[in-house]
């Protein structure tokens, strides 16, 4: 070869070429779409076409936020005070409102310095799994589960470890169960009363015997407080905290006011927890979104300092639907479904409804059985796949009176010609 060129042949042979890489990380192509979300945005596109779909999908109070807290955040947004940063971990006047309202709804104090305010429930949920889980930890999972719980623990490098109690236990797990999951590698117990799916709410007793047994065993607890004012007949909220004192080092509670007060588009959740965790996960936060809008931590610090009037309202009525969907799903053949206590979602068994027919359809599952539904009665329901073992639907009933009983009186009409 002539010298404008090399010999390639002498530098040896030319070395097969590097693999492509992935060009999305494989932590994040394993993340699952959130299935409530998804459910939702469908049935949205849906409506959005012509096509009279009614939502059952996302856990959404259907009531506008109370007047006097929008007008709060209305002078807010006037005040150049809230166009700036401000600290991290939140408001100071948040931070202390937060801490006013535990001592108040909970029985316990805690300083303000033990509160982070986050975007959003979500947020706390993967902020305190990030802060006290490493890699290969196990943590214990009572299922049904919210969606977004073993996600959050697999971001943070965790093995979620699933506890499964079904409808015959009332979707509520037994310390022993717990126990019989327990290995070496366990680090943290999820746990969340009132439930979301399945509106099951925890008595004194039971919170108790499992706060006893994490604090026997040196197992962290999550505690996801969000739906704590919303419970129903002789059923109460239990802070495992406050039924288990000795527990506090060893727990992180999160809480927000997107349930309590309508408030889900306003982006504003907590932790609590020890001092060494709230100060990693501000230092997380600091470097993954800083503050929350300080328009909306105002607006929050104005709900939690207010009476509960209008919580009491609504949750009036969350709790004539409750009945009302409850008595309706009943009526259905194949259909079995515990009265929930808290929260608002029914989590009925549709396993006597699957393997029969319907216009021509075997739904084997309740994911098949979901999108059947979706088709022929043009109401969306999320499946039990969402939160656990198949064979179950997610019905929320934050929705007008009017649109649950149209919804279900569908569901009724499809699932009788079952065959």
């Amino acid at each position: 070869m002539g010298t404008g060129g090399r010999d390639l042949c002498h530098y040896g042979p030319v070395s097969e070429q590097t693999p492509p890489r992935a060009r999305v990380s494989a932590r994040l192509a394993a993340i699952a779409e959130s299935a409530t979300l998804a459910v939702d945005a469908k049935a949205k596109a849906l409506k959005a076409a012509g096509r009279p779909v009614i939502g059952f999908g996302a856990g959404e109070p259907d009531f506008p936020t109370p007047g006097y807290i929008v007008e709060a955040a209305i002078a807010a947004a006037k005040d150049p005070v809230n166009h700036r940063y401000t600290p991290a971990a939140g408001l100071p006047a948040l931070r202390e409102a937060v801490a006013a309202k535990t001592l108040r709804d909970s029985g316990y104090e805690v300083k303000p310095s033990s509160v982070l305010v986050t975007n959003g429930g979500k947020q706390a949920v993967y902020q305190s799994f990030a802060a006290i889980v490493d890699p290969g930890d196990e943590v214990l999972l009572p299922a049904p589960y919210w969606t977004t719980y073993p996600e959050a623990i697999r971001l943070a490098g965790g093995v979620p470890v699933e506890v499964f109690a079904g409808v015959d236990q009332g979707y509520l797990v037994t310390v022993e169960q717990l126990e019989a999951a327990r290995t070496p590698r366990t680090k943290v117990l999820l746990f969340c009363s009132p439930s979301n799916p399945t509106g099951a709410v925890y008595s004194p007793e039971q919170t108790a015997a499992i706060g006893r047994w994490a604090l026997e065993h040196g197992v962290w607890v999550i505690t996801d407080e969000i739906y704590e004012h919303l419970t129903y007949d002789d059923a109460v909220f239990t802070p495992i905290v406050r039924a288990v004192p000795e527990l506090a080092d060893t727990t992180i509670v999160l809480n927000g006011v997107a349930k309590t007060y309508a408030m889900t588009g306003w982006r504003v959740g907590w932790m609590i927890g020890p001092a060494d965790v709230i100060t990693a996960a501000t230092n997380l936060q600091s470097h993954l979104t800083s503050n929350v809008a300080n328009v909306s931590q105002r607006a929050a610090i104005t709900a939690l300092t207010g009476d509960l009037a209008a919580v009491e309202e609504m949750r009036t009525a969350f709790d004539r639907r409750r009945r009302t969907i409850v008595e309706m799903l009943s009526q259905i053949d194949g259909v079995r479904i515990p009265a929930p206590e808290g929260a608002f979602y029914v989590y009925p068994s549709v396993e006597g409804v699957l393997g029969r027919t319907i216009r021509g359809v075997t739904p084997r599952t309740s994911a098949e059985l979901a999108t059947l539904i979706l088709e022929q009665a043009e109401v969306a329901v999320v499946p039990g796949e969402a939160f656990g073992p198949s064979g179950y639907l997610r019905l929320s009933y934050a929705l007008s009176d009017a649109d649950l009983v149209e919804g279900v009186t569908r569901i009724q009409a499809l699932l009788a010609e079952a065959e």
